[in-house]
Parts: structure tokens; sequence; C-alpha cells
């Protein structure tokens, strides 16, 4: 059974004060980064998996795009965005994306902010979206960075006495799978991949490979977060830019 963590009532209420406040890692790292990839949407046709409250969704309609379906596993997400981004050219789908289906109009670009490491096979999943996407068509996504999923219990920063941070671990990297944490509650769960699986699994599934991004935080974002000057450090984030070329 896949996990519907969203769902959890203590899990959203954390989550969304969270994504409120407006002093986040993805306002001032991964969602900047992610516009900035974007290809021009001018007239096209968008699929956005994860879809989440659909502030995604919503900036794919207000950069020219002539539709978006948003899908998200969770229907708290999905009630929640059709209160706060409605849009006449937004169809949410409540679904796992591992489960979701098109038999309509292909898509020019398919987007996922987010959500690939919450996917167990994300082989499987490509393959699915390549026959979703037109040809030429883009599919750009953001994950949690593998050397941020590697270790067993993720808890990466290394600290001395004071709780000052030494330094990053990495360990467990090429053992892929199922990764749990805490985070609001116990037990949530994530799928860890490494970069060449990531990366092969779109070559070898008819994607042409055309940008890998670790993304850098925004001036505004280092002054309101101070720790985001980890980035130097070590990112937190990964972003690919493909386009389905077969």
């Amino acid at each position: 059974m896949k996990q519907n963590i969203y769902d959890d009532p203590v899990f959203f209420e954390g989550y969304m004060n969270l994504r409120e406040s407006g002093i986040t890692y993805n306002d001032f790292l991964e969602q900047p980064a992610m516009k900035e990839e974007l290809p021009d949407l001018m007239g096209k046709r968008v699929m956005d998996l994860g879809c989440g409250t659909g502030e995604l969704s919503r900036y794919c309609i207000e950069m020219g795009a002539s539709s978006v379906i948003g899908v998200d596993i969770s229907s708290k997400m999905i009630n929640r965005a059709q209160k706060v981004n409605p849009n006449g050219k937004i169809q949410y789908i409540c679904c796992p994306i591992e489960e979701m289906n098109w038999d309509g109009e292909a898509f020019d670009v398919i987007v996922s902010s987010l959500s690939l490491h919450y996917i167990k096979d994300y082989d499987s999943l490509v393959r699915k979206l390549h026959t979703f996407l037109k040809r030429d068509g883009i599919f750009i996504y953001s994950i949690e960075h593998p050397i941020v999923t590697a270790r067993k219990d993720m808890n990466n920063w290394w600290r001395d006495a004071d709780g000052e941070q030494l330094h990053w671990a990495l360990d467990h990297y090429r053992l892929e799978g199922k990764r749990e944490q805490h985070w609001y509650v116990d037990g949530v769960i994530k799928y860890h991949h490494t970069i060449p699986t990531l990366i092969n699994g779109l070559i070898q599934n008819g994607f042409m490979l055309e940008r890998v991004l670790e993304p850098m935080p925004t001036p505004e974002g280092l002054t309101k977060i101070p720790s985001l000057k980890n980035e130097e450090r070590r990112p937190s984030f990964l972003i690919v830019t493909s386009r389905k070329s077969t």
C-alpha cells in the first residue's frame, strides 16, 4: 500500500503551517530554481505530478500554459488546491502518481516538484510518463538529493558537543530502497536512488538528458534562512530536465 502521509492530520497541519510561513527551502531554494528551468509554457499542455496545493499548477497557467492536470495522492492537498488555487484551466485529480493513467491528448510538459523521492519503482513511472508526452516533450523534476536520502536514518549532520555542525555524513549510498524518518510524525517513508539510477532510468526509457542542477539559494533566502549557507557544503535538492527523444 502506498503511503499517503499528507492526509495524516498531524503531518498535514505541521506541513501547512511550515509552507504558509513563506520561510522555507521551497520558497528560496527549490521553487525559484524549478521555475527558472521550465521551458516556454505559452499554449502548452502541462501535467503537474504531486501538485500539492496547486501553486506550481497556477504558476504554469500564469506563464501561458493552455491547461494543467494536477495530480496528487492526498485528498487534503487536492481539496486545498481547489480552494486556494482554483482555475478553469486546471483540473485536479486525486490519485497516486504511480497509478495515474492518461488516454487523452498528450502533454507538452510534465513537471514534478519534490514528489519522486516517494516513489519506489522509479523506472516504471518514467516508462509510463514517456507515453504521456508528445515527441520532444519536456519532463522536469526535483527531488531530495541522493546524498540527503542515502543514510538509512537520514540523520546526516555530525555535530560537536555544542551542537555545531562539523560535517555531512554520507553512508549507504549504493544501498537503494526504503528510508524512514521523523518529520512531524514517525515513519515518513521515502526511497533512495543513486544518481546513475535516476539518470539512466531516463535514458533507457526514451529520454534525452538536457540539464542537471543542484540549486543554490536566492540572496533573500540567505538573509531569511541563515542555514541555507550550508548549501555551499552539500546540496539539498537535485533538479533534472529531460526531453522525450523516441
